[in-house]
């Protein structure tokens, strides 16, 4: 039966009034748009009767509607005018609503033309003051996203810093300009800006546990701003840094990923500022340092950016010098000196010198001769040879000589910091082994967390989340992530430059600084030991520096100092001061090379 150009109504009725005499057991409504037309047909008795077509509103697909025809019309209460609706809507309102999204298709399809907007940066422009040294010094405080853009010019990321600039300054050719960050990695640059020499500092007890909010921040007298403007950066995936467009962070989260994501920000920073003449520093903390190694080396070779100089706190270049890998003799050589002070430090030593930094020397001289050759030897050292180092090495670490025979004179870090202080119940830190905390498992092996980490964290998060926004005006609407939130990725430790035939995966970036250094031989680098860094030893640092195989005139272009404290030795007033004065002389030494 053919609807021909029978009227919506009319059509209805018809199939009713066939519905009230056939009484088929079920009708079916189906619209096609590949036949661009519409039946009605019913079924009777396992047979299909084609009730009427209609071809006035074609469907954009195949679709079938079906109901149960006794129930509806001869058991229902609703009259015809009802049911004439009922239909009108099951077998048009589809062809109206699928015309409908062919009508919006060709604007959908526009719209998914276009090109994605580019996202955008944002900043917050401050002005300030403060006092050094008795010097009044104004300044502006400029918190801000820098797009990255990836190798086909696409967006990538949105990179924040917070730049701390002197804007009394005339010849910024005659101003130093210097880049911080810390390492992790992983890591925000919350510890260097909250805690070393930005224009504000956060206030924690020294070697102690920081009571919780309110916190306090305060002006920080050996800010370097008298020496030079100021650039704290915060890594992909960390702080209000992340990645947009197609990319994830994930994509920057490795050894030349994330260094080729910071030469691109350092690159356009200089150019939008107009600070290519100025001198130019590095500052990187933990493995910032390993990071400004290879960062340096790519800046001159990809940017032709040459450096003043490098300062390196609690540095690592090789990590194979701190880890306990099994066969890995290195880092229980380098750790002997750090487990001593730490030793002298919590007065578990059984002999207290009263001279710490000769004692140190002792302890250097043994762990480089009698205990390197032991551990050398490996299952050919002797049972009176082994008994003789453990003597030896109980003085210097305080450890028992039964424990240390029973470990095979190799204690690990983790054990280190668990056993030192067992018998008083506590755990000693790692990134600063001054502090110390209750131990959760007094019968445990390894330590299960870092004191240090968990007296100063908390201050150090609240107080940079209160400064951003109240005083900095930036991120009111966002979440600052203190450490990137890394899930199943893992960091990519392939690096391509300065491996000197080691193999890729291998992390080591000597060669890289090597590179530099050769390059540039004017390049200046600083070291800022702890010697109660737990983390990064100081005589793994020693080491690499020696080794490096540099010629005379280069080798006198590295600086070591060193201070009381651990990893981060700013959070000691009397060690931030030092650090302060020895950078500042650096950054005026190296400007006249």
């Amino acid at each position: 039966m053919n609807s021909g150009r029978l009227g919506r109504t009319g059509l209805c009725k018809t199939v009713l009034r066939y519905l009230k005499t056939r009484r088929p057991q079920t009708v079916f409504f189906r619209f096609c748009s590949a036949k661009s037309y519409s039946t009605i047909f019913s079924k009777q008795n396992g047979t299909s009767i084609r009730l009427m077509e209609m071809s006035e509103s074609p469907a954009s697909q195949c679709g079938e509607t079906q109901l149960n025809a006794r129930s509806v019309i001869m058991n229902s209460p609703l009259g015809l005018r009802t049911w004439i609706a009922l239909l009108f809507f099951v077998a048009v309102v589809p062809f109206a609503v699928k015309a409908q999204e062919k009508e919006t298709k060709p604007a959908e399809s526009q719209a998914a033309a276009k090109p994605a907007e580019t996202p955008k940066e944002e900043s917050s422009v401050t002005e300030h003051s403060t006092k050094i040294g008795g010097q009044t010094i104004p300044y502006r405080a400029t918190a801000q996203t820098i797009l990255l853009k990836d190798d086909k010019g696409e967006p990538a990321a949105l990179l924040y810093s917070t730049a701390y600039t002197r804007n009394d300054v005339k010849d910024l050719s005659q101003r130093p300009l210097a880049f911080l960050y810390n390492g992790g990695p992983g890591s925000s640059s919350v510890w260097l800006h909250m805690g070393s020499v930005s224009p504000k500092r956060v206030i924690t007890v020294n070697a102690g546990v920081t009571p919780p909010a309110p916190y306090k921040v305060a002006d920080n007298p050996e800010c370097l701003l008298d020496k030079t403007d100021l650039v704290f950066v915060d890594p992909i995936g960390t702080g209000f840094s992340h990645a947009v467009g197609k990319a994830q962070d994930k994509d920057f989260w490795g050894v030349d990923q994330d260094v080729k994501s910071l030469a691109q920000f350092i690159a356009t920073y200089v150019t939008r500022n107009n600070r290519w003449n100025s001198p130019k520093f590095l500052i990187g903390e933990s493995y910032g340092t390993f990071r400004s190694a290879a960062l340096a080396n790519y800046l001159q070779d990809h940017d032709n950016i040459y450096l003043n100089g490098i300062v390196l706190v609690s540095s690592v270049l090789d990590l194979g010098t701190i880890s306990f890998n099994h066969g890995q003799d290195f880092p229980y050589i380098f750790y002997v000196p750090s487990y001593a002070a730490t030793a002298w430090y919590h007065k578990v030593l059984k002999d207290r010198p009263e001279n710490l930094s000769a004692f140190l020397d002792e302890a250097r001289k043994f762990a480089t001769t009698d205990y390197a050759g032991a551990l050398l030897k490996g299952g050919n050292l002797s049972a009176s040879e082994k008994a003789d180092v453990a003597k030896k090495l109980s003085r210097f670490t305080g450890l028992g000589e039964d424990y240390l025979i029973k470990a095979n004179l190799r204690v690990n870090l983790p054990q280190f910091m668990q056993e030192l202080q067992r018998s008083r119940g506590l755990t000693t830190g790692r990134l600063d082994a001054r502090f110390a905390g209750p131990t959760y498992d007094l019968l445990g092996e390894y330590a299960e967390y870092d004191p240090q980490e968990t007296a100063i964290s908390g201050a150090f998060v609240a107080a940079f989340n209160s400064y951003v926004r109240e005083e900095l005006k930036f991120g009111q609407d966002k979440s600052y992530k203190v450490s990137a939130e890394f899930g199943g990725n893992r960091w990519d430790w392939k690096h391509q430059g300065g491996n000197n035939f080691g193999f890729p995966g291998s992390p080591n970036v000597e060669g890289d600084l090597v590179g530099a250094m050769i390059a540039n031989p004017r390049l200046q680098v600083e070291v800022e030991n702890g010697i109660y860094d737990l983390a990064t030893p100081f005589l793994a640092t020693e080491y690499t520096m020696d080794h490096l195989g540099l010629a005379e005139n280069l080798r006198k272009n590295i600086h070591q100092q060193y201070y009381e404290a651990g990893h981060m030795m700013y959070v000691r007033d009397e060690d931030l001061a030092k650090l302060k004065k020895n950078i500042a002389s650096f950054i005026e030494s190296a400007v006249k090379q």
